[in-house]
């Protein structure tokens, strides 16, 4: 009789949880060597996760929607045989007692002491409350015996007044400490002492409709309202002349596809002139911790892509620098592609120095974005648009149509003031001025 243990794989190098999808397979399924077993989530990336060996599911230990650490037991697969399937379970019930997880449908002996769980198995009931919480935070209130109430008590930073992670371990520390945490209300305004979650309008017509938000954008809420809360945003603009590219490309977008097999965009374009300009003023790709300033050497530029269902993802393009423009087209129509069809890395979404998104993609002229943390910048590219524009010739001052677009970049004003955004803002504007139009594919 053998057993194999399937782990939480590690899906990142800052990743430590992941979320339970869906089992693929149950208890008694067969299944192949790198046959998908169940699916994940970890940030904005859903992932499966494959077989080791070929075998019989004989015990799963966490359920859907369990957020479960990274290195955890999470099913064991028996390889030998029919009745290996009864085998493997009291090995599991071993293994899951050595793991601190409870075998489900298994009593435990009165003799025996089962240590406590390393994750919750039974999360807090919050079915009568209006209030959404997240499986994460209920499997931490379940851990740290914090009731519905007590949970009910804690004032939310999310979304409609939704508990964060970052909330009831904020929580947590203060009850340590016996200290309680009391929301003041504003003076003006008669309201209880704790923050209570803002119920769904409703209508008497019945003329609505309310959709609930998926999982991404539930994370995309919080890492936005995070992001403001965090840095005092500020957004400058520059307008910038772009014909000399506009008309490249139109000389070359034939020709380019036909040599190397890939479509050029502007966006290759905008990267390169962000990782010159970044050369030019490195503390634009830095990074916030405390009061310390984190200069980070290498340029990582995500680019911000619409995926099908309206919500946005950024890959990142890993040391865009060391990139030729040709390098960067692969670059971005590789994860752009695999972006909407859902098949990005985990990694391929972690570790970027700075964010470009093109909000010219909807026809929009400007924009002032959300900076994505714990970045400090994030650029946004206009529309492309020809209008009559004052050009200085050798025979004096002319007006004539040009491609015209708007840069605009949002920065955290902690750490990066007027001059030194402005600067890299206006430098970027002059990469794209300069761009040679006879230049060599």
């Amino acid at each position: 009789m053998a057993q194999v243990e399937l782990i939480m794989p590690k899906m990142g190098e800052s990743i430590i949880e992941a979320t339970i999808l869906k089992w693929v397979k149950q208890v008694g399924d067969t299944v192949d060597v790198d046959e998908t077993i169940l699916e994940i989530a970890t940030d904005k990336v859903d992932s499966e996760v494959p077989s080791p060996v070929a075998g019989t599911i004989s015990q799963i230990l966490f359920q859907e929607d369990d957020v479960v650490e990274v290195g955890k037991v999470i099913a064991i697969i028996a390889t030998e045989g029919s009745d290996a399937v009864a085998t493997s379970s009291a090995s599991a019930e071993k293994e899951a007692v050595k793991e601190s997880t409870p075998a489900p449908a298994k009593a435990t002996p009165a003799s025996e002491k089962p240590s406590a769980p390393a994750v919750a198995a039974t999360p807090v009931d919050t079915s009568s409350s209006d209030r959404f919480y997240s499986p994460l935070v209920k499997n931490i209130a379940a851990k740290e015996n914090i009731s519905l109430a007590e949970l009910e008590s804690i004032p939310g930073s999310g979304d409609q007044g939704r508990v964060t992670k970052k909330d009831i371990l904020a929580y947590i520390s203060n009850r340590g400490n016996g200290q309680q945490t009391v929301t003041i209300a504003p003076a003006a305004v008669s309201s209880p002492s704790v923050t209570e979650a803002p119920k769904v309008a409703t209508s008497v017509s019945g003329d609505v409709e309310v959709i609930e938000m998926d999982r991404m954008r539930k994370m995309i809420a919080d890492h936005m309202v995070m992001s403001k809360a965090t840095s005092p945003h500020v957004t400058s603009f520059v307008e910038v002349d772009v014909t000399n590219i506009v008309n490249w490309r139109n000389s070359i977008k034939s020709e380019f596809q036909a040599k190397f097999g890939e479509k050029i965009t502007f966006t290759p374009i905008f990267v390169e002139a962000i990782a010159k300009a970044i050369h030019d003023y490195p503390l634009i790709n830095v990074s916030v911790e405390g009061t310390s300033i984190v200069r980070k050497k290498d340029i990582n530029v995500g680019m911000a892509a619409a995926l099908p269902s309206g919500n946005l993802i950024v890959p990142v393009i890993k040391n865009a620098d060391h990139l030729s423009l040709l390098g960067l087209t692969k670059a971005v129509n590789d994860l752009a592609n695999r972006a909407r069809a859902n098949k990005l890395k985990p990694d391929e979404i972690q570790g970027g120095t700075f964010t470009l998104t093109n909000v010219g993609t909807f026809g929009n002229v400007m924009g002032t974005p959300i900076i994505n943390q714990p970045q400090v910048a994030i650029l946004a590219a206009g529309a492309i648009r020809k209008k009559p524009a004052v050009v200085e010739t050798e025979y004096g001052d002319m007006i004539v149509p040009r491609h015209m677009m708007f840069l605009s970049l949002s920065y955290d004003h902690r750490v990066v003031d007027g001059a030194l955004g402005g600067s890299f803002l206006r430098k970027v504007g002059d990469y794209l001025e300069q761009f040679d139009g006879k230049r060599k594919i």
